[in-house]
């Protein structure tokens, strides 16, 4: 049974935004011998975008890093924008609502680690994975059952479709 102040937050979203490394990926590099990196993401997570694009719910990547897999997954699962190489997270709050005319109270964060702390004190619904530092944890509304790169995309997906569903 869901905790009833997790539903009423997740039931007034509007977006997601979510972090990439240690929330879609697992949060290792994979270096082939070329020197190339590798990551690994979860299809769940992709048909988590799917679902809540299809109930008109766009997702944005923030992510610290500028990686070519990055923008090839978002393309592929229709992300509607990744902003990467943003170090301060929280700074692009008043961009997002302002062009999406909505407020914080209607976005939803899931990041993982130190970087993330201050976007997940500031939207109206936050989660991490399982694995996240502590930090993460205790400024979150939300811990995953499930481990960064294992779909925890999908399973803050569900929660904010069904607590809309229940609304």
């Amino acid at each position: 049974m869901m905790d009833k102040t997790i539903l009423n937050r997740a039931k007034k979203i509007k977006l997601l935004l979510t972090d990439v490394d240690g929330v879609l990926t697992d949060g290792g590099m994979y270096y082939t011998e070329k020197g190339d990196i590798m990551k690994k993401f979860h299809v769940r997570d992709g048909m988590g975008v799917t679902l809540l694009r299809k109930n008109n719910i766009p997702t944005i990547i923030v992510t610290k890093e500028q990686t070519q897999m990055a923008r090839q997954w978002a393309k592929k699962m229709k992300i509607e924008k990744i902003l990467d190489g943003i170090t301060k997270k929280e700074n692009i709050l008043p961009t997002i609502c302002k062009q999406f005319k909505i407020s914080k109270n209607e976005i939803a964060y899931i990041g993982d680690d130190v970087n993330d702390v201050e976007l997940l004190k500031k939207v109206g619904f936050s989660a991490v994975p399982d694995d996240a530092i502590s930090l993460a944890k205790e400024n979150s509304d939300y811990t995953c059952k499930k481990r960064g790169g294992e779909g925890v995309l999908r399973e803050v997906a569900e929660i904010i479709l069904s607590a809309k569903a229940k609304s």
